[in-house]
This record gives C-alpha cells, structure tokens and sequence, in this order.
C-alpha cells in the first residue's frame, strides 16, 4: 500500500462532511414533515452510495505525522460539542417556543437529532477520550453527558481496550448473538462493569469508591446538569425528548459495537491468559466516505493495535492480517438490525476467519457461548 500524509486543510476537508448534518436539524425543526428523514438518509445511505461510488481508500498516511500537521483534523472533533449542544437544545428550545410540530413531527426530529448524537457525537467522543489534553478529556465528557452514556469512558478505556475478545468485554459481540440480545446485555452489564473497574483502580490507591476522584460522580453531575437543562429550556416534554434523542444514539453506537468485534475471539492460553490483542481481533473497513463521516473509526484493527494513533494516522490492513468487512458501518449496521440476515451475512465470514486464524482449535463451543474463564488481572 502507498503511504500518503496528511497536509492540514485539504487533506481534513472531508473529514467535516459532518458539519452538513446541522442544516439538515434546521431544516427539520423549522419545516416540519418529513423533512427530518433527511438526516438518517444523509448518514445512512447517501454515505453507503458514496461508498458505492468511491469504493476503497487503501493508502495508509505516515504514522510519524506530528500533530501540528493535523490541525484541521482536530478542529472538526474540538469543535463539534457546541454544535452537538446548539443543535440538541436549541431544537428543544424552539420546538417548545413555536408550537407549530405535531408529536410525531417532534420525535421525528429528535429521532434525527440522536442519529446525530450518535453517529457523530460519540464517536467523536471516542476519540477524544482517547487523547492527553485536558481540553480534549472534558470535550469528551460532555459530548458523552448529553446522551446520557458517560459510563463508556471508563468501560471503553478501562474494560474494553484491555480485554476485548475475551469474556470480559461485554461490548464483544459473540457467534450467534443476534443485536437485540446483545443489546440488552451490554445496557444490563456495562455500567456496572464500569464502576467495578474504577472502583478496583481506587483501591489500588488505598481510596474508597465514595473518594473524589471516582469519575462517576463527575458523570453524574455533568448527566444531571444536561437534564436539567432540557428541563429548563422544554419542561417535561423537552426533558422526554432529550432522553428520546439519548436513548437512539446509544443505540447507535452499541449497533457500531456490534458489528466492530462481532465473532472474533483471542486464543485462551490456559489459566485465565489470552494472546495479546492483534489487527486480526476487529472487522476492518476501508470504505472511503463512511470512515470520511466516522473519522476513520473503520480502520478498528490499528485503532485497538494502536489505541494512542490520532484518527487521521490509522492504518488500514489487508486480507492477511485483518478481517474485511463487506460495507461500511452505516450499511452493516442496518443489516444487524434484522438478524437472520445478519447471520447469513456474517457467519461464514466469522468461520472463515477461524480457519484462516485458528486452524488448530476445534471446539468453538466455549468461545461462542462466553464460558471460557475470566481473564486474569481484568478489572
């Protein structure tokens, strides 16, 4: 593969198609209807078209890049939080102020309003978690409060980038889990999978769970201080539209989650060990203006290589290396919505990946129902 780098401006250019997302919430809001189908439309399938079009971007930019060299890149992430918030609670403000949208016009919007939070909000929450900067973190965190998800913080960084593929992780989806089990599992387990992790980290420190620094009560106030806030701006309907909007973009990002690691496992040593984690542990996909819209989080195999890589240095792989997706996510992620066609799809994929990987193992059985023994050491 080539190696191209990053030049500022124009190289970032695409990576801001997210930005056109924010007339189309205006649009809605104002006009009401149907207007607000364009938004999904836009993120779903004129991104899957484009794909069609574009096909596959298979050069990888010089890892070495500094980060001065990626302003551009930045920015589009720094500055999403006040949109994000703009577009959310000012929807909320002026749907309440004007009158003029039916019940249904305004869950359409809203609906619309957290294909964004979570097509884009969190995942560019994802990145920016991932990062050192102060600003950064807090961004981070606020982008998370205002779907009402910042548990991830802890049990992506804490849980996930530790042990994914492996019996810990409850965001690794297993062979033969359909979505909406899956689904409910990991809004059962996750939260308190967090909280035992920060929790298990305290007490490294001699600090009791109640101690200052548990982020959670961080995440709680910031969670709180959102919903007060709808409450201000919309009363209880606004309140209920804020959580409606929360609730679509979890959904989002845990069909995302789904389809990341689906059926891929890490070979148990014995005794609690699992081999280190390698690009052949999450689906690849080198989509052009899917990972344009996602800010690369489809090259997912380097992403969890090298979870320290900003998102414009993420390396794509080969066949030989990495499980290939057959679509981008917005496409897959609509497959995983109906799961006979899912597994149809997929299966044989997860099957040849185990040929091509694990030719040695013969029994899958422990692997697909999530009975192997917890990895040691997991938090």
């Amino acid at each position: 593969m080539s190696s191209a780098r990053p030049s500022n401006l124009p190289a970032a250019a695409p990576f801001w198609m997210s930005v056109l997302m924010l007339p189309l919430v205006a649009l809605a809001a104002v006009l009401g209807g149907w207007w607000w189908l364009l938004i999904p439309a836009y993120a779903w399938y004129l991104t899957t078209a484009m794909d069609g079009i574009l096909g596959l971007n298979q050069e990888n930019p010089d890892p070495e890049t500094g980060t001065a060299q990626l302003f551009w890149h930045r920015a589009v992430t720094i500055i999403w939080f006040p949109l994000q918030f703009a577009a959310i609670f000012g929807s909320i403000w002026y749907v309440q102020q004007m009158g003029h949208l039916s019940g249904w016009e305004k869950l359409g919007l809203f609906f619309g309003i957290g294909v964004l939070s979570g097509t884009i909000g969190i995942v560019y929450a994802h990145e920016l978690l991932h990062q050192k900067t102060p600003l950064e973190r807090w961004l981070g965190d606020l982008l998370l409060a205002s779907t009402l998800y910042s548990h991830f913080r802890t049990e992506h960084l804490l849980v996930h980038h530790s042990w994914v593929a492996t019996p810990r992780d409850a965001v690794s989806a297993r062979y033969n889990e359909g979505f909406y089990r899956f689904f409910w599992r990991v809004l059962r387990d996750s939260p308190a999978s967090a909280w035992r992790a920060e929790t298990r980290m305290l007490a490294r420190a001699r600090r009791t769970p109640w101690d200052r620094r548990n982020p959670f009560w961080r995440y709680a106030a910031l969670q709180l201080g959102m919903l007060a806030l709808a409450a201000a701006f919309g009363g209880w309907q606004g309140l209920l539209l804020f959580v409606f909007q929360a609730f679509i973009a979890i959904w989002q990002l845990e069909l995302t989650n789904y389809v990341e690691h689906y059926g891929l496992t890490r070979r148990h040593l014995g005794e609690g060990r699992y081999e280190h984690i390698l690009p052949r542990h999450s689906w690849n996909a080198s989509h052009t203006a899917s990972n344009w819209l996602l800010i690369n989080l489809q090259r997912h195999s380097d992403h969890h290589y090298k979870p320290e890589r900003r998102f414009p240095l993420l390396q794509t792989y080969g066949t030989d290396e990495a499980p290939q997706l057959p679509l981008g996510y917005p496409a897959m992620t609509f497959v995983a919505m109906v799961p006979p066609w899912w597994r149809r799809r997929m299966n044989p994929r997860v099957r040849a990946w185990r040929r091509q990987f694990y030719p040695d193992i013969e029994d899958w059985g422990p692997y697909n129902r999530g009975e192997l023994p917890m990895p040691r050491n997991a938090v």
